[in-house]
């Protein structure tokens, strides 16, 4: 299976990036995965409605960009809940239906745009609480890992 996570921005910290650089390396006895980087806006605290609005499109558009024809997962605040062996049962049902490719979409720090929600096949919400977008995507790797180990009935840790 390919697995893409597109996401806004860089990630800026180091520990950020070794543990994203671990879980790829897990993943890769799963899955071809790859991260698609697109340039994140700069947001003040001081916008407007209008102004923020602007930004997730202008990010939203380059999301577009880089989205392949694959099964689209929107990582939304106000997307479906799951624990770990639904989503498990998520990637496999995918799988089973012959789709070979999921792509993970993770917004910048005003969220996505509605294009981009719309562009999805799933809204996947991990909380109702906000993370960063650099912390998410290490949280999104670690629960991809985790997915494929359970769809494989190897150990992990609960």
């Amino acid at each position: 299976m390919k697995i893409t996570i597109a996401c806004v921005g860089r990630i800026k910290e180091k520990y950020f990036s070794d543990a994203m650089a671990e879980y790829l390396k897990r993943l890769s006895r799963y899955a071809d995965v790859d991260i698609a980087e697109v340039p994140d806006e700069k947001a003040p605290d001081s916008l407007s409605a209008a102004q923020k609005e602007q930004i997730k499109d202008t990010e939203g558009q380059r999301l577009l960009k880089v989205i392949r024809k694959s099964y689209i997962i929107a990582l939304a605040i106000n997307g479906k809940h799951m624990d770990s062996e639904t989503f498990a049962e998520t990637i496999s049902s995918c799988a089973l239906k012959g789709i070979s490719h999921i792509t993970f979409v993770i917004g910048g720090s005003l969220g996505l745009s509605d294009d981009v929600l719309r562009a999805a096949d799933l809204k996947l919400s991990f909380s109702e609480m906000t993370f960063p977008h650099q912390l998410m995507r290490v949280i999104l790797a670690e629960q991809i890992y985790r997915a494929f180990r359970i769809i494989k009935n190897e150990p992990y840790h609960k």
